[in-house]
């Protein structure tokens, strides 16, 4: 659906429903909307006095008025694409002679050639509690590509066409970054992680270097908007309006450029560009804000250390599970320290991948001294994922004005597989409880495709730290309150997009980004946010999605 031309003199009024108004937990009659923006909250009666006259009058039968959820940190899309690929997730592929079917199913749906890609699998909950290896993926196909994804998004198995097309050989040596996973007689396996994953661009593709894991495989301009258009149905249906995408390179920049101009763009995009174009946007001055209200560049992605689902997150002392296994740094901490001070002395804020506390002491580290070297105020550097921040490094970021960005579905998903890797130290996963106390703005995202977009589902998650096996983490302590957790996936997710003036509440002044719920969160226990339906969702005053039956 195009997105309809601005105009500042149409109205809307919202009646029927409750209004979740800005800054109180108790709920108005009425929003009154000119053009794409909030010019009154309160009674029915006032909100129409208003207006003056009302073009357009949506009459809702009960439920809440709640403002656009604002998905901080995803990669619509890369998410888009995983939807089009081949299912893996655990719900539906429990073993890896199931997996070799589905895929197998799929190829023969596909021309000769095509590349046979799925996404979604982790491979501590597949039944041989380990990866594919190329030997299993050759049983999909060996004419043609067979590429399966970590559920991680960090890296993945291909096959042995995909390895020989590759020119990866027992020789072939692991890029600084990332891996190629070996058998024990030294011949390649079929695992490809983070950096290593530059591998499969082909020669004129997308190359990330050690800048983080590369998922930008070009497709054609009609592909790729296709895969924006499906991922935007599944974010507006979720009630998210506004996103980050964290991490943009040439694939994306063109998409979002194209969906732009011909107005198909139906949410708000701030984008992160991958630190590979550091030097790229240095050179073309590119500012923070650069854009309009539809997409932006708001900053750039880094990478400390890698994921927890994959081990490949840092810890010098080795996993708890292996302590031979260290993961590993993206960068040198030198080389680090000197990228984010560049990026902070042009006056870009930065978005860092942390997980371990290792890792994440480098990036406060790194904040600490681009800031002394050139004090710009505000400037809300991010940690994202700041899965397992100790107490002192929390104060740090209160200190230093950082903001994590965390993703609650993430240890409801994999929480379990968090402590069998790093033991007890997987309790303080996503500790967003504890950082209120240290006037820390928690922030929440979905990391899709990492997790869904689902934002009650995150708060839900953060509320209650259970995870999908019952195994509740930590204390009461780390657990956010609902209240506290919709903040997060609103307010405090504009405020760490520098947007909090225009989105993340329901305010005069404001964009019109609001999503119909059928039920008031503050109203249900943790447990039952999951149940809330999303009924419709509006952009700029324009009904961007509605249910079915709508």
């Amino acid at each position: 659906m195009p997105r309809h031309p601005d105009n500042p003199d149409r109205t809307l009024l919202v009646t029927g429903a409750a209004v979740a108004a800005a800054g109180t937990s108790v709920r108005a009659e009425a929003l009154a909307v000119r053009g794409d923006r909030i010019v009154h909250v309160g009674t029915a009666e006032d909100a129409r006095a208003s207006l003056g006259r009302v073009d357009e009058e949506l009459r809702l039968d009960g439920g809440l008025v709640h403002p656009g959820f604002i998905d901080a940190h995803c990669h619509p899309v890369m998410y888009g694409q995983a939807l089009a690929w081949v299912d893996l997730r655990p719900e539906r592929v429990p073993d890896i002679a199931t997996m070799v079917e589905v895929l197998r199913e799929a190829g023969r749906e596909l021309p000769a050639g095509v590349p046979v890609r799925g996404f979604g699998y982790e491979h501590r909950r597949l039944n041989e509690r380990r990866h594919p290896s190329c030997h299993d993926l050759d049983r999909v196909a060996e004419d043609r590509e067979v590429y399966v994804m970590n559920a991680s998004g960090h890296g993945g198995v291909v096959n042995s066409h995909t390895l020989r097309t590759c020119g990866i050989t027992a020789g072939t040596t692991s890029p600084e970054g990332g891996s190629i996973g070996h058998f024990e007689n030294g011949e390649p396996d079929g695992q490809l992680w983070d950096a290593a994953c530059d591998l499969l661009t082909g020669p004129a593709g997308v190359k990330i270097g050690n800048h983080g894991p590369n998922f930008h495989l070009s497709e054609p301009e009609d592909i790729m908007a296709d895969h924006l258009l499906r991922a935007q149905e599944v974010f507006l249906a979720a009630g998210v309006t506004t996103v980050g995408d964290a991490q943009v390179s040439r694939r994306e920049m063109e998409t979002y450029l194209r969906a732009n101009d011909d107005g198909s763009l139906r949410m708000r995009v701030s984008a992160y560009l991958t630190s590979a174009l550091l030097d790229t946007a240095l050179e073309l001055g590119a500012v923070r804000g650069f854009g309009d209200d539809h997409f932006r560049i708001q900053g750039v992605k880094f990478y400390a250390d890698g994921t927890l689902g994959g081990w490949t997150a840092y810890f010098p002392e080795g996993y708890a599970a292996d302590c031979c296994h260290h993961g590993q740094l993206y960068h040198s901490v030198e080389e680090y320290a000197d990228i984010v001070r560049r990026a902070h002395a042009a006056g870009l804020q930065t978005a860092t991948h942390a997980q371990s506390p290792y890792a994440i002491g480098m990036v406060l580290d790194a904040v600490e001294k681009a800031q002394a070297d050139r004090d710009r105020p505000g400037m809300r550097h991010r940690i994202e994922h700041c899965g397992l921040p100790t107490d002192e490094q929390i104060d740090r970021m209160g200190e230093l004005g950082v903001v994590p960005v965390m993703q609650p579905q993430h240890h409801l998903r994999t929480g379990d597989g968090t402590l069998t890797a790093v033991g007890e130290l997987g309790h303080r996963y996503n500790p967003a409880g504890r950082c209120p106390e240290a006037g820390v703005p928690v922030v929440f995202s979905s990391d899709a495709p990492v997790a869904p977009p689902a934002p009650l589902e995150a708060v839900a998650a953060a509320a209650t730290r259970r995870t999908v096996l019952g195994t509740v983490l930590g204390d009461e302590a780390l657990r956010l309150p609902v209240e506290a957790g919709l903040h997060a996936h609103t307010a405090a997710a504009a405020h760490a997009l520098h947007r909090e003036d225009a989105v993340g509440a329901l305010a005069p002044g404001m964009l019109a980004d609001f999503t119909v719920l059928d039920a008031d969160p503050l109203t249900v226990p943790a447990d039952g946010l999951t149940g809330i339906r999303v009924r419709e969702t509006w952009v700029g005053g324009r009904r961007a999605w509605a249910a079915p039956g709508r």
